[in-house]
């Protein structure tokens, strides 16, 4: 399985728009094949990040992902939406499982 975690400072004048592009990334993400969960959220402490949390069965998967129309069309729209750098990490996952609290 592979993980990304994402941070996008956006423009708070352009947080709006940001948020409508989002939500159109999200919903068709989900419905991909290969994603096991996609999401994205603002952030409690500034609701001008936004943070992705997406999950993928494999390799391929993501790259499907990279090549689809939705994100392609985000991608061109995102430098004029940014505040700053975004930060992405990528994690590849063995196992995982719940945990109890």
């Amino acid at each position: 399985m592979i993980v990304i975690s994402a941070s996008f400072p956006v423009e708070p004048d352009r947080r709006d728009e940001a948020l409508e592009l989002i939500d159109e990334l999200v919903t068709h993400s989900q419905s991909e094949d290969g994603v096991l969960d996609y999401r994205a959220a603002t952030d409690v402490s500034d609701p001008n990040v936004v943070r992705f949390f997406e999950q993928y069965e494999d390799e391929d998967a993501l790259d499907a992902h990279s090549q689809s129309d939705h994100f392609r069309e985000f991608g061109a729209a995102l430098p004029d939406l940014l505040a700053g750098e975004p930060t992405i990490t990528r994690f590849d996952v063995d196992s995982a499982s719940e945990v109890d609290l």
